[in-house]
């Protein structure tokens, strides 16, 4: 798997991933209504970078990496990872996440931070805590899950 910095050449292909996970409305903490422009600005926005993981020339995984917050908290990184729906399941999010650990060891950050792991995510929740990530807040009831109804979102934090 080869994992480069994204283009706008691939802003039709990483739609193409992001865009069943937005609808769906089960994972992201995003209008399930966004539109391709907005998705996408969101996705590949100034104040992050864009990943993309391709397997024979086709694009199955982006993630971004940026900033959690400004000043005092700057140390501390964030990201977003998606994977098309035809790749779960086969390691894509965990090379993701190992690539990205070199892009924030090499950009200074000396943490990393989940601020809304949605707990029904229990596949995203257990890579997570695989890869050394530890659960450091639960918030009751903070997302509206499509068909679950109110549920947990989980911060999950890591020293790099």
């Amino acid at each position: 798997m080869k994992i480069r910095r994204a283009s706008e050449l691939d802003q039709d292909a990483i739609w193409r991933i992001i865009e069943p996970v937005i609808r769906a409305g089960e994972t992201y903490a995003l209008d399930r209504n966004l539109s391709k422009a907005d998705a996408l600005s969101y996705w590949l926005g100034i104040d992050r970078e864009t990943f993309v993981a391709e397997e024979n020339g086709t694009i199955v995984g982006t993630y971004y990496i940026r900033q959690n917050q400004g000043g005092g908290g700057g140390h501390v990184c964030n990201w977003g990872y998606m994977t098309d729906h035809s790749a779960v399941g086969r390691g894509v999010a965990r090379e993701m996440h190992q690539h990205s650990l070199e892009i924030a060891r090499e950009r200074g950050f000396r943490a990393m931070q989940f601020n809304f792991v949605i707990s029904t995510n229990e596949r995203a929740v257990r890579l997570w805590k695989s890869l050394g990530f530890e659960e450091v807040g639960r918030l009751p009831g903070a997302f509206l899950h499509p068909t679950t109804g109110y549920v947990d979102a989980l911060v999950m934090y890591r020293i790099l």
